[in-house]
């Protein structure tokens, strides 16, 4: 019977291959998530956010990591650091700033949303390349009745939203930060 050497482990890799299509470049996929679980472990709040785990990106290349299995394991590694920095503001501020500050910041988006179709965010140049105003306008109206009167959205189907691409559509910077704050604000509240 021989011993086995550290070098001769397998280790399973973590998310499913995408085989020959592109998927996310493994090294950087799991640097960043190492990264993250030592930040958590670490309990400290301030030096990685739950905003930073949704804006991470990652290089596609052939035979990466699966897109919608990393996905969604960043959406479950976002919602434990939401989790984690709601109770560190509840530590820090007290129930009532802390609600009062979600609530401004929903107030803040309700208003975008429910500005007028094709003229909730800034307009690309006719001949610049901006999200599709039908379909954003669409996701706007949803995401207005969820603030407004709770309809059912989730963080995952917000965070899933992709939008077409048309000429003088929507300025996708504008829209992508108030996706963000709507994420941030679902996640603040639970």
């Amino acid at each position: 019977m021989t011993e086995t050497q550290p070098d001769d482990k397998v280790e399973a890799t973590p998310f499913p291959e995408s085989g020959r299509a592109k998927g996310y470049e493994k090294r950087a996929v799991d640097t960043f998530l190492s990264r993250a679980r030592e930040v958590f472990e670490s309990d400290d709040v301030g030096s990685l956010r739950s905003s930073d785990v949704r804006a991470a990106a990652f290089p596609l290349v052939r035979g990466g990591y699966s897109v919608t299995a990393v996905d969604a394991a960043l959406g479950r590694v976002e919602d434990a650091f939401a989790a984690r920095e709601r109770e560190h503001a509840l530590s820090r501020l007290g129930a009532r700033a802390w609600v009062a500050e979600t609530r401004d910041t929903a107030q803040v988006v309700l208003d975008r949303l429910r500005r007028p179709g094709g003229s909730r965010f800034e307009r690309v140049g006719i001949l610049r390349y901006g999200y599709r105003v039908d379909e954003v306008d669409v996701v706007a109206d949803r995401v207005a009745r969820y603030l407004a009167a709770g309809d059912p959205v989730t963080p995952d189907q917000v965070r899933a939203v992709a939008f077409r691409m048309q000429r003088g559509g929507y300025r996708e910077a504008q829209v992508d930060a108030v996706l963000d704050a709507v994420v941030d604000v679902m996640l603040a509240v639970g």
